[in-house]
C-alpha cells in the first residue's frame, strides 16, 4: 500500500504543476490578447492622431509622439524586438493567441487524465483498505 501512495503523491504533485501551468497560459494568453486590442486601436489609426502615453513603470506614464503610426514594436521574445508593420504585428499576435489556444487544450486533456488516474489510484486505495478491514473482522 507504501508504493501505491507514492504513485498517488506523485500524481497529484504532476496534477498540481499542470494546473499552474493551465493557469499560466491562459494568463499569457490573455496578455497577447491585450496586446492584439491594443495594435488594433492604438492611437494614431486616426490621421494626425500621434499622442501617446509611454509607460515607465506599471503606474508611471510620460507623454510622447509617434514618429510614425503605421509600425509598433513588437516583443517576441526572450527580450528581443523587432519593428513591424501593424498589419504584421496584428498577425504576430493572432497566431501566438492561436497557437496558446491549442496549448491550452493540449494540456486540459492531459489534465482530465491525470485526475482520472487519481481517482483509480484512490480506489484500488479504498479497495485494499476494506479488504484489509475485511481481513481483520474474520
Amino acid at each position: 500500500m507504501f508504493c501505491i501512495d507514492n504513485v498517488k503523491k506523485q500524481i497529484e504533485e504532476e496534477l498540481e504543476h499542470l494546473t499552474q501551468s493551465f493557469a499560466q497560459l491562459h494568463a499569457v494568453q490573455g496578455k497577447f490578447k491585450e496586446c492584439q486590442r491594443i495594435v488594433k486601436t492604438r492611437p494614431g489609426s486616426i490621421e494626425g492622431e500621434r499622442s501617446v502615453l509611454v509607460p515607465l513603470t506599471n503606474s508611471l506614464y510620460v507623454r510622447g509622439e509617434l514618429s510614425d503610426p503605421g509600425r509598433v514594436v513588437v516583443d517576441v521574445g526572450t527580450g528581443f524586438y523587432v519593428e513591424k508593420e501593424s498589419s504584421a504585428a496584428e498577425l504576430f499576435y493572432n497566431a501566438k493567441i492561436k497557437q496558446l489556444a491549442q496549448n491550452i487544450q493540449d494540456l486540459e486533456v492531459i489534465v482530465q487524465r491525470k485526475t482520472a488516474n487519481v481517482r483509480s489510484v484512490e480506489d484500488v486505495l479504498r479497495q485494499k483498505v476494506m479488504a484489509g478491514q475485511a481481513g481483520e473482522t474474520r
